[in-house]
């Protein structure tokens, strides 16, 4: 997983950003499942990095929708 870049996110357009958004919610959800039911998620990181993914695309729509 990837750590998305804040400059490539303001590139993108609404759309694409909800739908990356959606996306990043989905693997957390689904990390987030494999560590309730017992098990160790693939890479110890990948919860944080996908939750500041999906920080960093709020922040850019926040900033987007105050212009």
């Amino acid at each position: 997983m990837a750590s998305l870049k804040t400059a490539d996110i303001r590139n993108m357009s609404a759309e694409e950003r909800n739908q990356k958004l959606k996306e990043l919610r989905d693997d957390l959800m689904h990390e987030k499942g494999i560590t309730a039911s017992g098990g160790a998620p693939s890479s110890p990181g990948a919860i944080r990095a996908l939750r500041l993914n999906i920080a960093r695309i709020l922040t850019v729509q926040k900033e987007e929708e105050e212009i």
